[in-house]
């Protein structure tokens, strides 16, 4: 049996077509049989979704216990037209369940500014609610049933022990392009059966997508409807984790960072017309954070996307970027590499041109996964990050998105 969202102990859930979509399946819903810790991230756009508008007041006291999702309709830029419809969403999955409103969370992704076809949705999740089941066919209708642009489905699980318990923790997420760190045109929800305090919960999802979802990027947009969504159901019926010095708190926090950095690897490998999966890592910085922001100023340089894209060895763009990252930066004590992750070619040392093959090295940039590494010399702190190259395809298939 293939383990994913109803592996974890007390969940069930279901995707569904409601019509909003002709060919695909547009309606998921995630039920935790009990109200569980809860814990996300949103969107840094200052144009924000009605339905993220809701979850944002619903999960401010760290409780939750249904996530409902639309696919087709975004429900952005809709007024008060689309206000009442993501309030309907909630209020009319509440009544079915028989649980308070405040207790569910909504998501929407699909094209922004249409109007929102909220009778439909809800018709849908009066019809489906009843279908909620574990059966693992259910979690894979979820997974799909949050796609837009995608290819195919993001789905993740892991187990492991904590407490002298199996934790089961599985998880969905949705995105292709409008992908961008400070999250992206993504959606992406965890849920799990280990008992965590939600102040501990939320400030561990936080860094757990500082490191993944907000260290990939596509094409440099983010969205309105961003969301990573957490719960933590309790029903492995662990010794509950209050602190960060719990003895069990790393293996959580490392397999949750291990199930986003997943799904953000999968989000990027499908994204929108690229022919290119590509690696960024940096070592010897002088902090974390100062490679990161580093990475993200290279990973979004429209012009080492598309040398990456040619297969040009073009690494002035690269080095070039790093120096527009508005840090401190010498690139005199930096090494380069390019290639892929067995056979790195140093093109750069300590700031001098390296002798290498160059016709090698475009022969190289053909693999469709690629790595970018520099060696700043400059301290002992590094990071990864990952993106895409940026193709002729992107641009056709993004100048007709809507019509």
């Amino acid at each position: 049996m293939i383990k994913n969202l109803t592996s974890v102990r007390g969940i069930t859930c279901w995707g569904a077509h409601t019509g909003i979509k002709s060919m695909r399946r547009d309606l998921a819903i995630i039920h935790s049989s009990v109200p569980a810790s809860a814990a996300a991230v949103f969107t840094q756009n200052q144009v924000v979704a009605e339905p993220l508008k809701l979850t944002r007041k619903h999960i401010a006291n760290g409780i939750a216990q249904t996530i409902v999702v639309n696919a087709g309709n975004a429900n952005a830029a809709t007024g008060e037209q689309g206000r009442k419809g993501a309030e309907a969403m909630a209020e009319t999955t509440a009544r079915e369940l028989g649980i308070d409103k405040e207790l569910v969370l909504v998501a929407s992704t699909g094209v922004i500014g249409e109007p929102f076809p909220t009778e439909e949705i809800l018709a849908g999740i009066r019809q489906n609610v009843k279908n909620l089941t574990s059966k693992s066919n259910a979690g894979s209708f979820a997974a799909n049933a949050i796609l837009t642009t995608d290819t195919f489905a993001k789905e993740g699980f892991v187990e492991f022990e904590a407490d002298g318990r199996v934790i089961n923790m599985g998880a969905i997420a949705k995105g292709s392009g409008m992908i961008h760190p400070n999250m992206a045109t993504m959606l992406a929800f965890v849920v799990t059966d280990i008992a965590i305090e939600p102040g501990l919960l939320k400030r561990t999802v936080q860094k757990a997508v500082d490191k993944s979802f907000n260290m990939i990027t596509v094409d440099g947009d983010t969205s309105t409807n961003d969301m990573a969504i957490v719960l933590a159901n309790g029903q492995a019926k662990n010794e509950i984790l209050k602190s960060e010095k719990d003895a069990d708190f790393d293996v959580f926090r490392n397999n949750l960072e291990k199930m986003m950095l997943h799904l953000a690897q999968q989000i990027v490998s499908d994204g929108e017309g690229a022919s290119k999966y590509i690696e960024y890592e940096i070592v010897n910085a002088p902090d974390e954070d100062y490679a990161r922001k580093m990475i993200r100023k290279i990973s979004d340089s429209t012009l080492v996307k598309t040398a990456m894209y040619g297969r040009d060895p073009n690494w002035g763009r690269i080095i070039s970027a790093a120096g527009n990252a508005g840090l401190p930066y010498d690139y005199h004590k930096t090494d380069l590499y390019l290639g892929t992750e067995i056979n790195l070619i140093q093109v750069l040392d300590k700031g001098v041109p390296g002798k290498y093959d160059r016709n090698y090295l475009k022969k190289l940039l053909r693999e469709s996964h690629l790595n970018i590494k520099l060696d700043l010399n400059d301290g002992k702190a590094g990071a990864k990050g990952w993106g895409t190259d940026l193709t002729t395809e992107y641009v056709l298939f993004n100048s007709v998105y809507t019509t």
